[in-house]
């Protein structure tokens, strides 16, 4: 089965090889799961899961890039197939501080196909506010050249009809797993966001977000008793942009008994004809932390000298105290 899920994300990067990936984007995409696929709500051992991610990059080309998300979900304590969960965004890019902010809410539903959960599907929705601006005065223009230089202080002579925009979208994904024992699984999911293709335009003109189709494929192999192969790929379609990531972490298990746990990661993966890039990480009882660096080999080299953006992940899993059913016994008369 691991094979087959290898053979995919060949046949998917040569089909892609050529393709063009966006400028934001996440490396860890398996560390931001309900931007992923919404079906991720409530997709974990535990009763709350607590997750922030955070990007840099181009610092060595222009203003940095940078994009933050904060999100939570949990399972309803009544409804334990129920899932529900939040998720913050922010992206700032460029001389003219272009900045997105979105928050969405996202809701998963649990369908067991086989008695022993062996084989499970999760739906989902999401239902996100979505806010963009950009600071014009950031910018420079052809009329602000006096015939002799750049003049900051001349007028650009552009009239702007507006430097922000609000409005909603909708989303909606599914999950399939298959749970073959406690160490070996495959998960794979597809999910559209942008649903209701929501104007993102400043001017009067109408220019709707184009659809984000995703598509996801996550293996976990046990080699033996202490490693862990887990290989995966991401591909995302929006518009004429194609994203296609591919490669694999290796987990060795230091420590796994009663109340102590430790796991450490290393991956390499590849995004065509954008970047390769190291990931490393750690799981320290419920928590996790996972770094990575991208390597830019794109037509920028020139610019970023192979310097692409750093980015970190952090996870915490929160679970309740459950205490032991007492069975009290009544003592014979004869005691």
């Amino acid at each position: 089965m691991i094979q087959r899920i290898l053979l995919i994300g060949l046949i998917a990067l040569m089909t892609y090889s050529t393709s063009l990936a966006q400028d934001i984007h996440w490396s860890q995409f398996n560390d931001i799961p309900m931007f992923q696929n919404p079906g991720h709500a409530g997709h974990f051992d535990g009763d709350y899961r607590f997750v922030g991610n955070y990007r840099n990059q181009w610092r060595s080309v222009t203003v940095p890039f940078s994009t933050l998300s904060l999100s939570t979900d949990m399972h309803l304590p009544n409804y334990r197939n129920l899932g529900v969960g939040l998720l913050f965004f922010h992206d700032a890019v460029g001389d003219g501080k272009l900045q997105t902010t979105e928050l969405q809410a996202n809701v998963s539903y649990l369908l067991k196909l086989t008695s022993d959960s062996s084989h499970v599907l999760r739906g989902g929705m999401n239902f996100g506010m979505n806010h963009r601006q950009i600071n014009w005065n950031q910018l420079n223009f052809d009329n602000q050249f006096n015939g002799t230089q750049f003049d900051p202080n001349l007028p650009s002579n552009e009239l702007f009809q507006t430097d922000r925009k609000t409005n909603f979208s909708v989303g909606a994904g599914i999950l399939y797993e298959y749970l073959i024992n406690k160490r070996e699984k495959i998960t794979a999911g597809f999910g559209m966001f942008n649903l209701n293709r929501p104007n993102q335009g400043f001017y009067t003109s109408v220019i709707p977000r184009d659809i984000r189709y995703n598509f996801f494929v996550k293996g976990i192999y046990a080699i033996d008793s202490d490693w862990d192969l887990i290989p995966s790929f991401n591909l995302s379609i929006q518009g004429k942009y194609r994203e296609f990531i591919a490669g694999s972490s290796l987990k060795y298990t230091l420590i796994n008994k009663r109340g102590d746990y430790k796991a450490v990661y290393a991956g390499i993966w590849y995004r065509t004809s954008d970047a390769a890039y190291v990931s490393v990480g750690m799981d320290y009882q419920s928590w996790f932390v996972g770094l990575s660096y991208d390597i830019n080999f794109s037509k920028l080299v020139p610019a970023s000298n192979m310097r692409g953006g750093f980015e970190i992940a952090t996870r915490y899993i929160l679970s309740r105290f459950k205490p032991k059913k007492m069975q009290h016994r009544v003592c014979p008369d004869f005691i």
